[in-house]
Parts: C-alpha cells; sequence; structure tokens
C-alpha cells in the first residue's frame, strides 16, 4: 500500500528564546484562534489520545458525532495553522496531531509566563511535574 504525505500551508516554525517578535505573535494567534473552537479542540484532543497512529476521517466523525461536512471544514482549518498533519494511504486519509507545532504553541506561552518573568511556576503545571 503506497503512502503519500499531503503537506500542509508552509509555515516555519521557529523556536526562539525571550520575548517573541510580533509576526511570531500573529502566528501563534491564529494558532490559538484555529484551536478556539470547540469542535477543533475536541478533535486535536481526540488525535493526541490516538497519537502516533493518527485516525481516518470517518473514525473521527462516528468518535465525535460532527457531520462530515462540517469535520471536513474543521479538519482543513487545523491543517492550514500546520496543527495537523494528514497522509494518504490508498483510498484512506490519516489525520494526526502535529506534536511539534502543539510543543511550539505551548512553548510560546511557557518562556513568557513561567521563565522569564515566573508569573507561572513550571511545577504548577501538570505538564511539567
Amino acid at each position: 500500500m503506497e503512502t503519500e504525505t499531503i503537506p500542509a500551508a508552509p509555515r516555519q516554525l521557529e523556536k526562539r528564546p525571550g520575548l517573541q517578535p510580533a509576526n511570531d505573535a500573529a502566528k501563534y494567534a491564529d494558532m490559538f484562534s484555529a484551536l478556539g473552537a470547540e469542535p477543533r479542540l475536541r478533535i486535536v484532543r481526540l488525535l493526541l489520545a490516538a497519537h502516533p497512529g493518527g485516525l481516518v476521517a470517518g473514525d473521527i466523525q462516528r468518535e465525535l458525532d460532527i457531520p462530515p461536512s462540517t469535520l471536513s471544514h474543521h479538519l482543513e482549518k487545523l491543517k492550514s495553522e500546520n496543527l495537523v498533519t494528514v497522509r494518504r494511504e490508498g483510498t484512506f486519509l490519516w489525520y494526526q496531531a502535529n506534536t511539534d507545532a502543539l510543543a511550539e504553541l505551548l512553548g510560546f506561552l511557557y518562556a513568557e509566563c513561567c521563565t522569564r518573568n515566573r508569573a507561572i511556576s513550571g511545577k504548577a503545571i501538570a505538564c511539567c511535574r
């Protein structure tokens, strides 16, 4: 069975210490905006639970009870913000959470709140304990 990775819109994810430039803030705002819709947040959480294998669109649709056309719209938005990746295997499209992009998004917040000004202790964050 042939596997083909379908690329998302090109978006460079860079790691920079300290304050993020305005263009990075805009990029992260777009990513947060994509996650701000409840169905898309549920999709990302489901794909994280299925990581690293991912899920086909039909399984996501059945699990979350989202109509196929609506699901397609949400998956496309997540893909365009590089929050999910998609690969083709035969006739199936497999969706996966892009954990590198999600880690960078969390790092963007963490760099400001937990390192530079210590507004929140890293130990107070469940994933950092």
